[in-house]
């Protein structure tokens, strides 16, 4: 496959995807966004709204505007903002609540690290367009709150999650398939991701001391010296929980962890996160199949893979691969994206309908019981992959 070949259909799905959002996923009757869709479009007009997603739409529609500007996708996100303003801001406690009802009501008032990272990151892409003192004041505020509450000044990285009035929680999960530890690799991702975009509007030195903090414990606790897998839960010690393989998470960890080198500008930590990113770019390889998708998950404690295939691992795997092709030139590295590409093109993607299904299991039926829309089926893995790659250097054929 040339360059411009792989382009125009990046780009091509790029659009599809985000005029599927545009078209199904606002809430003309309650406000917003719907809550839940159906993989047959059916709308569940009562459903609860996530935080998580509402801030995802605020990112996506915001880069997406960076990207092409056009009045649509302004609207989506000035949209996604005001609601996030208005109905998930806890302007009591400060935060934001982890959902809402379908009419805006608070439902969930938890306050989610994981739920606070991203609406920082999604504020902070939105800043780029919207430039209003406002719009960083409340990204500044999710910062803070999460310094100054989920911080371990004494052990290194973030606690998981509080109750409204920020007591730490003693059901500290992020959803019912994951362990209850008080510190897990994914909510460490998400805060380097969204402090990286932060960054960018906000270059202060208070924020970059967080960021090669972050990248410290990745490299100190988070990344399996041996295996260059990532461990996934931990206790407060950084002792781990789990023995269990994310192959989504190693390929998504290894280029936001280059990017998050990249932005402090430091040639020596560059490099060395160049090689870790490499390493562990390499090691998520091992899930990877013959028909070019990844496998799930894998356990080495009993031996057992999770091969269902999921549609954030299909993306993120095409950005991480394009990372190590920048990084070596390496031809295999490309090889892996056409694999993902093409994977994603046959088993993932929506032709007639637009957007992206969950995902399949190892016999290629469609999960056909998960959402379209929803609170964890969002339009940012597959989007970010697509203006990733189409912000990138490409292969040259």
């Amino acid at each position: 496959m040339t360059e411009s070949q792989f382009t125009f259909q990046i780009e091509s799905e790029l659009t599809r995807i985000l005029r599927f959002w545009t078209d199904f996923s606002i809430d003309h009757r309650y406000g917003g966004f719907v809550g839940k869709m159906d993989v047959n479009g059916q709308v569940q007009e009562q459903a609860e709204k996530g935080g998580v997603l509402n801030a995802r739409i605020l990112w996506t529609f915001a880069a997406a505007y960076l990207h092409s500007p056009q009045a649509i996708y302004l609207s989506m996100a000035n949209r996604a903002y005001h609601y996030l303003q208005t109905h998930f801001r806890d302007k009591d406690q400060g935060g934001i609540y982890w959902s809402v009802d379908f009419a805006g009501n608070p439902l969930n008032k938890r306050k989610q690290i994981y739920g606070l990272a991203f609406g920082i990151y999604g504020l902070s892409a939105y800043y780029k367009l919207a430039p209003r003192p406002e719009v960083l004041e409340f990204a500044l505020d999710l910062y803070q709150l999460i310094e100054q509450h989920s911080y371990d000044v004494q052990r290194g990285g973030y606690y998981e999650a509080f109750s409204s009035d920020w007591q730490l929680l003693d059901d500290l999960r992020l959803s019912e398939k994951d362990r209850n530890d008080p510190k897990t690799m994914n909510t460490h991702l998400h805060i380097i991701e969204a402090y990286v975009n932060l960054y960018r509007i906000w270059p202060k030195a208070e924020l970059a001391e967080r960021i090669r903090q972050l990248l410290e414990v990745f490299e100190n606790h988070i990344i399996d010296a041996q295996s260059n897998h990532l461990i996934l839960f931990f206790d407060l010690d950084w002792k781990p929980q789990s023995a269990a393989r994310s192959y989504g998470h190693d390929i998504e960890a290894s280029w936001l962890l280059h990017e998050a080198a990249s932005v402090l500008e430091d040639p020596a930590l560059l490099e060395k996160w160049s090689s870790i990113a490499l390493k562990i770019a390499n090691a998520a390889t091992e899930g990877l199949q013959p028909d070019g998708s990844f496998f799930h998950e894998y356990d080495p404690s009993n031996n057992h893979y999770d091969r269902h295939r999921e549609w954030w691992v299909t993306a993120e795997g095409m950005v991480g691969y394009l990372n190590a092709f920048e990084l070596t030139g390496d031809p295999s590295y490309w090889e892996k994206i056409v694999g993902l590409w093409n994977f994603a093109q046959k088993h993932l993607i929506d032709h007639q309908n637009g957007e992206w299904y969950w995902g399949v299991f190892d016999d290629y039926e469609g999960m056909n019981s998960e959402d379209k829309i929803g609170f964890w089926k969002c339009p940012y893995h597959n989007s970010r992959a697509c203006m990733e790659i189409l912000s990138r250097t490409l292969y040259k054929k």
